[in-house]
């Protein structure tokens, strides 16, 4: 783990940090459900993102431009040419550089008092608990469907609530879970598949995974506030092709091989 200091403010941006807050999130202070209690509260926001690819880019944007004042970033692959069509946090100059590296400089252009603590590697049994330990929420931004089980079993040991986002060719689906309190991902997709993932990825279209992606940070947002209605218990489906989303009702499942009652601590 690394973590990357801020950067020295532009010349063209208020000395005074006070000043240079009231200014950035101008917008964000004015809603009454934000203020600037809440303001304060994502500053304080450590907020963890696994996968930096077409999920995870929009994601961190967003997150980093609300001022989230800690993200975590996790990849351990690097930036390839293929990437580009849908993964905006890197660039054409970025290609084969680590993803974590390409994503710090983007995000610390965007906003230099952001901290960045960066994990090249892989979440992995053996280092999620030390991963996620320091963080509040986390964001399932992988396209693995082994690293989101793994996400959700150790997000369910360790108590941190995440919000699942998955993507192929023009559908995409998120769901947040409070673990031990809301439906889990386990309860709505029970085992993985045996083997490794089947075939080659078909897609996506390059805006379903800034959609997703987008909705998952409006999740986390949401969360560290603690206003509206978390898209917890629902299943959200988008369909590109005939520009529809719709809510699938789920809930805890007693059977369920995480968190069913009959399933042991």
């Amino acid at each position: 783990m690394t973590s990357i200091p801020p950067a020295p403010p532009s010349p063209s941006l208020p000395s005074d940090p006070a000043t240079d807050t009231c200014q950035r999130f101008a917008r964000q202070l004015a809603l009454p459900e934000v203020g600037v209690a809440g303001q304060g509260r994502l500053a304080e926001a450590r907020v963890l993102i696994v996968g930096l690819g077409g999920l995870g880019s929009p994601a961190a944007f967003y997150l980093a431009a609300a001022g989230v004042g800690t993200l975590g970033l996790m990849d351990a692959d690097v930036v390839d040419l293929s990437n580009l069509q849908r993964q905006i946090l890197h660039t054409t100059a970025d290609v084969g550089r680590p993803k974590v590296q390409s994503a710090a400089d983007r995000l610390r252009a965007l906003h230099p008092q952001t901290r960045l603590l960066l994990y090249p590697e892989r979440l992995t049994a053996d280092n999620a608990a030390t991963v996620l330990h320091g963080f509040s929420i986390v964001i399932d931004a992988t396209d693995s469907v082994a690293a989101k089980f793994l996400i959700a079993d150790a997000c369910h040991a360790l108590r941190r609530p995440y919000v699942h986002g998955g993507v192929e060719r023009f559908y995409g689906q998120a769901m947040t879970v409070i673990p031990g309190t809301t439906a889990c991902y386990r309860c709505v997709f029970r085992t993985p598949p045996p083997g490794p993932d089947a075939g080659p990825p078909q897609g996506p279209l390059g805006v379903v995974p800034g959609v997703i992606g987008i909705i998952q940070a409006a999740e986390a947002i949401k969360h560290v506030l603690g206003i509206g209605q978390p898209l917890t218990n629902r299943l959200l489906t988008f369909d590109a092709l005939a520009m529809t989303a719709r809510c699938v009702p789920v809930r805890r499942s007693p059977d369920c091989p995480l968190c069913g009652i009959h399933t042991s601590p």
